[in-house]
């Protein structure tokens, strides 16, 4: 495994704990075809910072991420949410869909900002992610890394406190990888207006970026706990 530019969480700290963001309860999904997605999933979000589910295919990350941004219903549980949740895909080329930066990023703004508030939030928000001055770049010159900040700085512009990121490096080559996760790694740093990231993984050494993580098997979440603990255990689970 290369070296990472992040320092690694060893357990998850005390001052994320304070205010609980996100509490799901007994969560159950299931497709048509009556195949369980998820089976009594509990889930809690304490609070701002960079949140790692890891599990296989078919573990109920995906599904979990879906539900939690309304793009599905479970049959049963309950979701409580402190504030605004945005979703982020894995392949950004599927969220972004006007011409220009600024033009999508439009998509994504409170109704009720004015047109000028609206021109601040977003060179805010594209600052933010490393995008600045690229209000009329066109999306289909932006590298696969850029497609993917401007993704994340639509659900900012949205003024979403909790980001859902499913898998967003995956189509990455690894310099980009590891930007991104830099990237919220920064975003999620307690600031003025506490942000907290709630990302699915499957890359085991992005585990050692986060400020907890916790391990999905059949449609349940296990404990939070440490990154590279969890990404130790795992390892050592596939080298038996």
């Amino acid at each position: 495994m290369r070296n990472q530019p992040w320092a690694a969480a060893a357990s998850v700290p005390a001052s994320a704990l304070t205010a609980e963001l996100l509490r799901v309860q007994g969560l159950a999904f299931a497709w048509p075809n009556d195949r369980a997605a998820l089976t009594n999933c509990n889930l809690q979000v304490p609070g701002h910072g960079l949140w790692m589910l890891v599990g296989g295919n078919g573990s109920g990350k995906s599904t979990l991420l879906r539900i939690l941004a309304g793009l599905l219903q479970p049959s049963s549980g309950q979701i409580d949410c402190r504030g605004r949740a945005a979703l982020v895909f894995q392949n950004p080329d599927h969220q972004l869909l006007l011409p220009s930066c600024g033009s999508d990023l439009q998509l994504w703004l409170p109704a009720e900002l004015s047109p000028a508030e609206g021109r601040e939030r977003m060179a805010q928000v594209l600052a933010e992610v490393g995008l600045s001055g690229m209000v009329d770049r066109p999306i289909h010159t932006l590298s696969g890394g850029q497609k993917q900040r401007l993704a994340i700085a639509g659900a900012l512009a949205s003024g979403a406190n909790l980001l859902l990121l499913d898998e967003p490096t995956a189509l990455l080559d690894p310099e980009s990888q590891s930007e991104i996760v830099e990237l919220l790694r920064r975003l999620t740093r307690p600031q003025e207006q506490p942000l907290a990231a709630l990302w699915v993984t499957h890359r085991l050494e992005e585990l050692q970026a986060c400020d907890g993580a916790a391990l999905m098997r059949r449609g349940q979440l296990g404990r939070w706990q440490g990154g590279r603990a969890l990404q130790q255990q795992l390892a050592a689970s596939v080298h038996r």
